[in-house]
């Protein structure tokens, strides 16, 4: 019979080890899917469009790091609300607003060439984020109401206003009737940092939002603050940390990080607000953040190993007609993983002969 007996102290090689084994556990756990679904091809060269395929081209390369950017700014305002014990479940929501805020402002600037432009629409975006999830904190504070359930009710609410803007007051007078707003101007779109591809300032903000939140939390007192609220509540109240100020700021941050990657969506690789706009990185960010476990600087690389799973995941299914859901199996295993192997860090596995 195997027993779980807590260790005296924390496992340092445990904490090293535990990603790695999530890691194995799920290419196996792949590997044996694989073998199932399909009949005539290798399951090698699965393996090698899915994973390695993707580094090697510089086209696909790319496109991982610009997946990476929305996973990396998503992450760090949702890891610090996760560092306080606030659940916001609904980043994609504010992800969303945030998009339609921001693009709002681009399109009622439409003809304007400024500099000032594309800021403006970051901070109407920010604003957009921070309002909505604002709308949990409220009812949390004031009535005691789960932010789990509000944050993550709302991102319906925002996707069904996001295809009532592009069929209503957001749509292209010129576009034939299409749910689609207009290109937006080159003043309002993000500068491309890599030609040829899509690649765009995002990602140099979004490792720069990462190493603030890390000296934030490592160095600033808001980081003691959110850390002791999370794992000692009454600790914190005797400290004199103000439970509700905590609970504002980290929604408001988290709901601003969180819409300004939708507003980087909008401005970069779209160029224009759809109901294409949701990409399920406001979800797909909560298991960047604990793979990262909470960590600004983890984060980083937690995005573009789950980057590496969505252009591969597209790979896949061009090249080999697999369903999109490859994706979220992939991911879904792997955070599965690594929350199970990461008990190894508190206990340790015996094997009792009575």
């Amino acid at each position: 019979m195997i027993k779980l007996i807590p260790r005296v102290e924390n496992s340092k090689a445990m904490i090293v080890l535990s990603p790695i084994i999530a890691l194995t556990l799920t290419a196996l756990s792949a590997f044996i899917i694989f073998l199932f679904i399909l009949e005539d091809i290798k399951v090698s060269s699965v393996f090698f469009t899915l994973f390695v395929e993707p580094l090697t081209d510089s086209y696909y390369f790319s496109e991982i790091l610009a997946k990476a950017a929305p996973l990396i700014i998503i992450g760090v305002g949702l890891s610090i609300g996760f560092r306080a014990g606030i659940w916001n479940i609904g980043a994609e929501g504010q992800y969303v607003i945030g998009g339609i805020a921001g693009s709002a402002v681009g399109l009622y600037f439409y003809n304007v060439e400024a500099l000032w432009l594309l800021p403006l629409m970051a901070i109407a975006g920010i604003l957009g984020g921070m309002f909505y999830a604002g709308i949990a904190a409220f009812l949390r504070i004031k009535y005691q109401v789960n932010e789990i359930l509000v944050t993550l009710m709302l991102t319906y609410v925002a996707v069904l206003f996001l295809s009532a803007m592009v069929h209503g007051p957001l749509r292209n007078p010129s576009g034939f009737n299409f749910p689609e707003s207009r290109i937006f101007h080159d003043s309002a779109l993000l500068p491309i940092i890599w030609e040829g591809t899509r690649l765009n300032i995002s990602l140099i903000i979004a490792f720069f939002l990462a190493l603030v939140a890390w000296f934030g939390i490592k160095k600033h007192m808001f980081g003691m603050q959110i850390k002791i609220s999370g794992s000692a509540p009454r600790a914190a109240k005797f400290a004199g940390f103000d439970d509700n100020k905590t609970v504002w700021l980290s929604l408001l941050i988290s709901g601003g990080l969180a819409g300004l990657a939708g507003l980087f969506e909008a401005a970069g690789p779209a160029g224009q607000l759809t109901p294409g706009l949701p990409q399920f990185y406001g979800f797909t960010a909560i298991i960047v953040a604990f793979l990262a476990r909470l960590h600004p600087v983890g984060i980083l690389f937690s995005a573009l190993l789950i980057a590496l799973s969505y252009v591969g995941g597209e790979n896949v299914q061009i090249d080999y007609n697999l369903p999109s859901s490859i994706i979220q199996i992939f991911q879904g295993m792997l955070l599965f993983y690594f929350l199970a192997c990461d008990i190894l860090i508190k206990y340790k596995v015996v094997l009792n002969k009575n």
